[in-house]
């Protein structure tokens, strides 16, 4: 009996002590804790990747007439104009602000970028440095007379007068001047860190108290490098306050949008 009974206890195993216990759980847990930390980290790289393959598909022009009822924003534009000849001829441009310490400077007389020795001067309206935007008005220049005034998303073409409002100037600020009109001129998606155009319009008074209308499309080049803000315009070279040919506008609106949280993505 005590042989048979002494087998059977070698044969069974062997009891761990509490220290040994102790151990086996927290490899465990380590092991637990790595696979989730990997798994995370995958997630956190495929995830934002495949939200921006997702939003590349669904801004293709099918997809987009297919999620709305009327036509796309560049449809819309092209039938208003082929209804209205009169409007003054629309032109894009794409501004090189890739350098993140140095301004870019425009001029809607010119329709160009232009080289600027004084600041203080009339001859240029926008400044461009990355995303900010600044104008050649208010606290950034006091001899110049630009103010902006935002519309909205509404019809670029529709805008056919300037708006019966206040233009807003450029204001200081602790360290540098900014036009609170074009802060929040594009949305941020703090997924996958990219910055997209809002689709308003803007009126623009020039350095030099002539008038223009704007809208911008998009902040990338085309090697997908940020700052190259590609701009859309018309300009009233002759100083009144219409975008019409004839000097007919009907556009009087005097309502001004306000600007959405930066946040929304």
């Amino acid at each position: 009996m005590n042989d048979t009974f002494d087998s059977s206890s070698k044969d069974s195993p062997p009891r761990l002590s509490p220290e040994a216990l102790k151990k086996k759980k927290l490899w465990g847990n380590l092991f637990i804790l790595n696979l989730c930390v990997t798994i995370f980290l995958i997630g956190l790289y495929w995830l934002p990747v495949k939200l921006e393959q997702m939003g590349g598909f669904l801004d293709k022009p099918s997809m987009k007439d297919k999620q709305t009822d009327g036509p796309s924003r560049n449809g819309n534009a092209q039938s208003v104009a082929a209804m209205n000849p009169n409007l003054l001829p629309t032109n894009t441009i794409v501004i090189d602000a890739t350098n993140e310490e140095q301004w870019t400077y425009f001029d809607f007389s010119r329709g160009k970028q232009v080289k600027i020795h004084d600041t203080s001067s009339l001859e240029w309206d926008l400044a461009f440095r990355r995303g900010k935007i600044i104008t050649n008005g208010g606290a950034t220049n006091k001899f110049g007379k630009a103010g902006l005034i935002d519309l909205g998303e509404v019809s670029f073409d529709a805008v056919e007068n300037v708006p019966l409002s206040n233009f807003i100037s450029d204001t200081a600020t602790r360290t540098q001047t900014e036009n609170p009109v074009l802060l929040q001129w594009y949305k941020y998606n703090y997924i996958t860190h990219k910055l997209t155009a809002r689709e308003n319009v803007y009126v623009m008074r020039t350095s030099n108290g002539k008038f223009a209308k704007i809208q911008f499309l998009s902040f990338y080049c085309a090697d997908k490098q940020p700052g190259c803000i590609q701009m859309k315009y018309a300009y009233q070279d002759e100083g009144t306050k219409s975008f019409l040919k004839d000097n007919s506008g009907s556009f009087t609106s005097t309502t001004i949008a306000t600007n959405p949280d930066i946040s929304d993505s």
